[in-house]
């Protein structure tokens, strides 16, 4: 997909998404190696985003796994559509039992779901697996085969082997730790919070009305926020939603009414508001 590291930045760049020079290399790497790529950090960085740029990037179709507590193996691998089943053992009461069950657990009655949509076929895909954290441990199990050998197994029909790999991306918020088993089958990228200067392009990309004085003005606010012991700190996608916030109410810069009247759009803790007004300085910004 990718045919160096310069060539990742760029092309991410044109689907709107800034990479530093370690994001780049990793996705590089996990394109060139055929490696899943665990992408970890806190919300709001950008992880689901990077895997919705490589999918554009490769004219690739995306397919994502969100995980939740109580995702399961029908949730996540396939699941048989036992209406139809049962309404073909209806229609077919002359036949023998085994006639039936030969029909019945065939791919006409097989619903797949994103682990095995992503191996089958040999159009281009990106898996997402989207807060594999939030998952039992349970479905890691289910994780493992699909990473190692890129295969299913379903009983009735046999082991299903991809003969296109897709591009894989897990995501975690580190809520839990991962099994050292999925670990080893990735390479692992962290995402943090940008350096001053990437934010404020990824600002004047996704906010392009916005002044260059304005939006270094923005990120250096969020930075400060950042700094401050708070229960949630403003992501990148709230530094955004800031920008936009001011762009809408037609602020030229930023004074303490602007900023303590938004603030909700960046905090979302009363405690956090609170502590946010007492402390910024904004003169000393």
């Amino acid at each position: 997909m990718f045919t160096s590291v310069d060539d990742v930045s760029a092309r991410l760049a044109e689907t709107g998404y800034l990479a530093s020079p370690a994001v780049a290399t990793t996705v590089f790497l996990a394109d060139r190696l055929g490696k899943p790529l665990l992408v970890e950090g806190p919300a709001g960085v950008g992880k689901t985003e990077l895997a919705k740029a490589v999918a554009e990037v490769g004219g690739a179709r995306l397919v994502r796994l969100q995980c939740y507590e109580g995702v399961d193996e029908s949730r996540a691998l396939y699941e048989w559509n036992h209406a139809k089943q049962l309404l073909r053992i209806s229609a077919g009461r002359d036949e023998t039992w085994d006639e039936t069950r030969t029909d019945i657990f065939s791919e006409e009655f097989l619903l797949t779901r994103p682990l095995l949509t992503a191996i089958r076929g040999d159009e281009a895909k990106v898996l997402l697996i989207d807060e594999t954290d939030k998952a039992d441990v349970e479905v890691e199990g289910l994780l493992l085969e699909v990473l190692s050998d890129f295969q299913v197994t379903v009983p009735e029909l046999g082991t299903i082997t991809a003969t296109r790999r897709p591009f894989v991306v897990l995501t975690s918020n580190a809520s839990r730790e991962l099994s050292e088993a999925l670990r080893r089958r990735c390479l692992f990228l962290h995402i943090g919070f940008p350096e001053e200067e990437l934010e404020r392009r990824i600002v004047r990309l996704k906010v392009p009305g916005l002044d260059e004085a304005l939006a270094r003005s923005v990120v250096r606010v969020v930075g400060a926020l950042r700094a401050m012991d708070l229960r949630k700190v403003p992501s990148v996608a709230e530094t955004i939603d800031w920008a936009r916030t001011l762009l809408a109410l037609g602020a030229d810069t930023l004074d303490e009414t602007v900023v303590r009247t938004t603030l909700g759009v960046l905090l979302k803790h009363q405690d956090d508001v609170l502590k946010a007004t007492a402390k910024l300085d904004l003169d000393a910004l």
